[in-house]
């Protein structure tokens, strides 16, 4: 009994230490309104260089204040969550991003602000097909609401409210993203009804204006960061002609060749991505995904306006 006590007592200390460990403090200057955020991937899984507070005085961008936070993905940035066991490197998948859902920061019902401002340098690549997320409203046991996705014209809002649901709206032209900061402002209703909404402010102008149910499950919470989707969307697209050779070769099937023929106009589900890239892999040259690097600056929550947006 004693022994098993101790077992229990050691489990403890040690799950509390790695808790602890994925745990990030962001000065004032740059975020509000949170009470935890935690490293999206834990351990040594999370890069020092994947997230860092920076500031103006070495030559990095800040909207307001003297800091601004910096996230980094280079190819292989993927892990495992030690808590649940999903997995990015099997899900095609790579990121740095902050997470807000610890309780205290879990949102299960009304009204709520949120803001962002966001940078990206002006040497910055739109690596689509590839799908960058930078920011996303997730559900506790369940899948996201709302993801603002870099798309191939530019930043844009992703709604899937249910299985059903789908609709995305371009945010921010590809042209007006580089080099400059954008600001973010969000009004949400937190509901399963017809009573919930969700508006989108770009620069001061209401771009997006959603009304009905925004969340399937009890709790939403807000991450922020840099996700990358579909990396073998990225490496098929880099190596179409050696697919088609591939598939002449391993006689493919009329998915994978209508899946190839959609790759070429940079469309692709990624469930037949991950197919073709594991059938004709070892036909590709060596290719490696561009490094992401981008900055945010006043992530900002709260029940009322005037707690978010610029703060100087």
């Amino acid at each position: 009994m004693k022994k098993l006590l101790t077992i229990i007592i050691l489990s403890l200390f040690w799950s509390s230490n790695i808790f602890a460990e994925t745990i990030v403090k962001l000065p004032k200057d740059t975020a509000s309104g949170f009470k935890i955020l935690t490293k999206s991937l834990t351990g040594k899984y999370y890069k020092d260089y994947g997230m860092q507070v920076v500031d103006e005085k070495d030559g990095h961008p800040v909207r307001s204040g003297k800091k601004s936070i910096r996230f980094e993905v280079r190819d292989g940035d993927c892990g495992k969550d030690d808590y649940g066991g999903w997995s990015d490197c099997k899900g095609d998948r790579e990121r740095h991003e902050l997470s807000a859902n610890q309780k205290g920061d879990t949102m299960s019902k009304g009204e709520y602000w949120f803001s962002w401002s966001l940078y990206f340098p002006e040497d910055h690549q739109n690596l689509w097909p590839l799908s960058n997320n930078y920011g996303q409203f997730h559900q506790k046991e369940g899948p996201p609401v709302f993801m603002f996705k870099e798309l191939i014209n530019g930043y844009s809002v992703v709604r899937t409210i249910g299985d059903k649901d789908y609709d995305e709206k371009r945010l921010i032209h590809k042209k007006n993203m580089r080099g400059k900061w954008n600001d973010i402002l969000i009004n949400a209703k937190w509901s399963k009804k017809e009573d919930g909404f969700f508006k989108v402010w770009v620069n001061e102008e209401l771009k997006y204006d959603y009304e009905g149910p925004t969340k399937t499950k009890k709790y939403v919470y807000e991450k922020f960061g840099i996700y990358r989707t579909g990396i073998t969307r990225y490496l098929n697209y880099k190596n179409l002609k050696f697919i088609e050779k591939c598939l002449e070769e391993k006689d493919g099937t009329n998915n994978e060749l209508a899946a190839f023929y959609n790759l070429k106009q940079k469309k692709v589900k990624h469930e037949i991505s991950i197919q073709i890239y594991n059938k004709c892999k070892d036909f590709y040259q060596p290719t490696k995904v561009p490094t992401t690097i981008m900055y945010f600056d006043e992530v900002r929550k709260s029940k009322k306006k005037k707690k978010v947006g610029i703060i100087n």
